[in-house]
């Protein structure tokens, strides 16, 4: 199991710590997102050897964190968009440059082996459920995986955080569909390695995330997609 250390500015228990002094000033839109965030982090913490139950906690987590109202609905284009400029925030006011000493000194390697596999890039599995006539797979999913190689290849080569975690983030969610609809077995032995890599790398880079979150909460202050009815 990988977490951030107690004395860590970005382990849960500083950020809870945070968060209690936020909504001691004020309870919105942005603190709501941030609570429900910090209880599903800390239900990935108790997951113990589980990789796939943290994995699911862990993306729930990023979900609450990330997704806000600002219009348009969920879904489409827009999510997509919306995501991108996520990215493309928190990156940029990431004033202590914890994002990139994630990827660029603890995780680089984990990295590259997710970028590199095949089995968590979407078009693979959209090709493979759509055979040709004769029952071959299209061809076309490796061009496209091989692009998807060289602007990451490049990324890497400029030390581009934001790139790197958008198109990490992009296989995580593939791995994120493979277990939320069914696609994979508890626990199997077949997808071990991603489960794995997926589940650490969203343990230190979701927190990293929130601390930036708390410290630019103005930035980040859409409202939930699901508020609280009382």
């Amino acid at each position: 199991m990988t977490s951030q250390p107690s004395s860590s500015p970005h382990s849960l228990a500083a950020l809870t710590e945070r968060h209690q002094a936020m909504i001691a000033q004020q309870r919105d839109a942005f603190t709501l997102r941030t609570h429900r965030a910090l209880s599903w982090l800390q239900r990935a913490e108790a997951a113990g050897e589980d990789d796939d139950v943290a994995f699911i906690c862990l993306w729930v987590a990023f979900n609450a964190a990330y997704a806000q109202d600002v219009g348009g609905g969920m879904g489409g284009a827009s999510e997509r968009q919306a995501f991108r400029n996520f990215m493309g925030d928190v990156c940029r006011l990431d004033e202590g440059r914890a994002l990139a000493a994630l990827v660029w000194q603890v995780f680089p390697g984990p990295i590259r082996v997710l970028l590199d596999n095949p089995y968590v890039f979407q078009p693979f599995w959209d090709a493979l459920n759509n055979p040709r006539g004769d029952g071959s797979i299209p061809d076309y999913w490796r061009e496209s995986f091989d692009e998807a190689r060289q602007r990451v290849h490049r990324a890497l080569a400029r030390q581009d955080t934001e790139q790197v975690l958008y198109e990490v983030f992009r296989r995580l969610y593939t791995l994120r569909n493979q277990l939320m609809h069914g696609g994979a077995t508890w626990n199997s032995s077949v997808n071990r390695a991603q489960v794995r890599d997926g589940r650490a790398l969203l343990a230190q880079v979701l927190p990293a995330m929130l601390g930036v979150m708390m410290d630019h909460p103005q930035q980040f202050e859409g409202k939930p997609f699901y508020p609280v009815v009382k």
